[in-house]
C-alpha cells in the first residue's frame, strides 16, 4: 500500500490497514485497540489516536454489533418507490423519519427511491409501507423482501489494490435455529448496549458492562455467544463509502433462470466487490431476481467487476442502478419505543388494506 488522498483526507499505509481490518472484525476483547496495535505494529494509544482522527474525518461511521434482523424477530424488506422528481427530497425526508428505515438512496431509475425498512415482531410491515406510500404521494411502490440471503457484509478495500474479480473473505450467510423468542431480558440488555456506537477509549466495553450491572468478561462472552448462535453477524465498522473514496455504488440486478438462482446467487456472493447478495421476488415489469450491491472507486471499476461476472457466469440480462444521493444510512435500532410512537402518529385504518405492491416481507 501507499499514501492515498481521499477528498481532503490523506491516509497513510497504516490508516488503510486499520480501516480494512475493522470492517471485517473489530476485536471483541477487553482492550481492542491494543489488540489492533499488535496487528499493526503500533501501541494502543497510537491506534486510538488514528481511530479518533478517522472518526473525526467521518471515514468511520460507526463501530457496533451487526445483528440479524430476522433472527431478532423483526420483519424487513427492500422497498422500491417511484415519486415525482420535483418531490423526491420531500418524499425521502418523510420516509427517513420512520425509525425502522435504515437505508435510503436516490437511484437513476424510474423507481428513484430505494429504501430498507424493519418493524418489530408485533407490527405489520406492509401497513407501515402503505402509510409511507400514502404520505409521500408515490406513483408506485414495490415491496421486495429477501427470499434468500446469500451474503451480507461490506468489505471495502480502502487501498483499492484488490482486483474486482477477487473472491470474498467474508463467509456466506448461514441459517441458525436461534430466534428472538428465545432472548432473555439479560440478552436484550446486551443487544441494547452492543448496538450503540463504540466509544473510542482503552476499555470501551467497561462502561457498557457497568450500565448492565455485569462484568466486561461476561459482556464480551455474551457477545461471542450471540455471534455463535447467529443472532449477531459480527461486531465491526461501517465506513462512509464516499468519504473513503468509494463514490460508485451500484445495485446490480440480474435476470437468471429460476431453477439456477441459488447457483448464480452464491457465485455472485463470492465476489469481494459484492457486499450484499439476495434473491428477491420478480414481477412482469421487474424480471430481476438476483440483487448484488457493488462498491467501487469509479464506474470503470464497477464495470470491471460486472464484466468479470458476465464472463464467468454467462449472464447477460442485467441493470446497474447507481446511487446518486444518499439520504440515510444507519444501523437498525432494536427494542426502541420510537416504533410505537411513529405508528401512533401516522398509521390510519386504510393503510392496512393496500397501497404498496408486494408479497409477504421478511
Amino acid at each position: 500500500m501507499s499514501t492515498k488522498t481521499v477528498g481532503r483526507v490523506t491516509l497513510d499505509d497504516t490508516d488503510q490497514r486499520l480501516l480494512n481490518l475493522i470492517q471485517t472484525e473489530f476485536p471483541l476483547v477487553t482492550r481492542p485497540f491494543a489488540a489492533l496495535g499488535e496487528r499493526l505494529g503500533e501501541t494502543e494509544d497510537q491506534v486510538l489516536d488514528r481511530y479518533r482522527r478517522l472518526k473525526a474525518d467521518r471515514l468511520i461511521r460507526q463501530v457496533s454489533a451487526i445483528f440479524d434482523t430476522r433472527k431478532l424477530g423483526y420483519r424487513s424488506s427492500l422497498i422500491a418507490t417511484s415519486v415525482d422528481e420535483d418531490r423526491i427530497d420531500e418524499a425521502a425526508a418523510l420516509i427517513d423519519a420512520h425509525p425502522g428505515v435504515s437505508h435510503d438512496y436516490r437511484r437513476d431509475h424510474e423507481f428513484n427511491l430505494w429504501w430498507t425498512i424493519a418493524v418489530p415482531p408485533d407490527m405489520d410491515l406492509e401497513t407501515h409501507v402503505n402509510a409511507l406510500h400514502r404520505m409521500t404521494g408515490a406513483r408506485s411502490t414495490r415491496i421486495l423482501p429477501t427470499l434468500k440471503l446469500y451474503k451480507i457484509g461490506v468489505d471495502l478495500d480502502v487501498s483499492d489494490t484488490r482486483s474486482m474479480a477477487a473472491q470474498s473473505v467474508l463467509p456466506a450467510y448461514r441459517e441458525t435455529a436461534r430466534t428472538a423468542a428465545d432472548l432473555t431480558p439479560e440478552e436484550v440488555g446486551y443487544v441494547l448496549e452492543l448496538q450503540e456506537d463504540l466509544v473510542p477509549e482503552r476499555a470501551p466495553f467497561a462502561a457498557m458492562a457497568e450500565r448492565l450491572g455485569t462484568s466486561e468478561d461476561k459482556l464480551i462472552a455474551a457477545a461471542h455467544g450471540l455471534i455463535d448462535e447467529g443472532l449477531m453477524r459480527r461486531y465491526a465498522a461501517v465506513l462512509n463509502h464516499r468519504r473513503a473514496g468509494f463514490g460508485a455504488n451500484a445495485m446490480s440486478v440480474w435476470r437468471v433462470p429460476e431453477e439456477q438462482t441459488d447457483d448464480y446467487g452464491y457465485r455472485l456472493a463470492g465476489y469481494a466487490a459484492v457486499s450484499h447478495c439476495y434473491r428477491r421476488p420478480t414481477y412482469p415489469d421487474w424480471p430481476y431476481a438476483l440483487f448484488g450491491m457493488i462498491h467501487a472507486t469509479s464506474k470503470e471499476r464497477v464495470e470491471e467487476a460486472v464484466s468479470d461476472i458476465r464472463d464467468r457466469t454467462g449472464l447477460q440480462e442485467y441493470q446497474l442502478l447507481y446511487s446518486t444521493k444518499e439520504y440515510k444510512k444507519i444501523r437498525v435500532r432494536y427494542f426502541d419505543p420510537a416504533y410505537q410512537a411513529w405508528a401512533d402518529a401516522h398509521l390510519r385504518p386504510q393503510d392496512a388494506t393496500g397501497g404498496a405492491t408486494g408479497g409477504d416481507a421478511h
